[in-house]
């Protein structure tokens, strides 16, 4: 169900993911998907100011394939009966990467997001284990950690409606519902030098 954002036109609500987890059917409130998480620093520009506001501590570049985000969009249309658009994604066809921002929780009374870094790259999946080396906050900030890490991402997922303020939007009337990721966790097996990062400012934000 939407909720109207305060008294704006801007109606939301978060999203549940149903799993079958060995014959039983579960209701999730994240959704895993297989990303590159960009921690790599970013320019400034000429004035010396970050070009990339809070960058690797409230957001952060993520990642990932067309064909996945293009899954999560069918997902989204079967469960909800909304069509979603492509508000907020950049696709690069040289790389065939969808590029998104992910939101992070950075303050009290939400918990930051955490990394965890494979025991053993070579593992077989079943026996792939996992140590937290910290939060994503704090990985960001060490010159040896500054890459592009390849692995699970955990996300929150929300979605937005813009409409009237007075009458809750339904699907199929030419509304589009927007997402919003936000990066719970990251399960990473090790950093990737096939993925370019960006790094500048798009000069819609300035």
């Amino acid at each position: 169900n939407l909720a109207r954002l305060g008294n704006s036109g801007t109606w939301f609500g978060d999203l549940d993911f149903t799993y079958d987890i060995k014959g039983d059917h579960c209701n999730l409130a994240y959704i895993g998907m297989d990303v590159c998480v960009d921690l790599t620093p970013k320019l400034v520009h000429k004035h010396g100011q970050p070009m990339l506001k809070d960058y690797g501590q409230s957001w952060v570049y993520v990642y990932l394939r067309q064909l996945t985000l293009d899954k999560v969009k069918s997902y989204v249309k079967s469960g909800t009966g909304w069509d979603v658009s492509d508000e907020g994604t950049v696709f690069d066809p040289n790389r065939n990467l969808v590029a998104i921002e992910a939101k992070m929780h950075n303050k009290g009374g939400q918990p930051k997001p955490s990394v965890w870094v494979a025991n053993d790259k070579n593992a077989s999946a079943q026996d792939m284990s996992f140590s937290r080396i910290g939060t994503v906050q704090d990985v960001s900030t060490h010159p040896s950690q500054q890459r592009i890490h390849r692995g699970v991402g955990i996300f929150a997922v929300s979605m937005e409606v813009e409409g009237n303020h007075n009458v809750m939007p339904v699907p199929g009337r030419g509304y589009e519902a927007n997402l919003s990721f936000t990066l719970v966790s990251l399960r990473t097996w090790g950093s990737t030098d096939c993925v370019a990062p960006i790094v500048h400012a798009p000069s819609k934000w300035y």
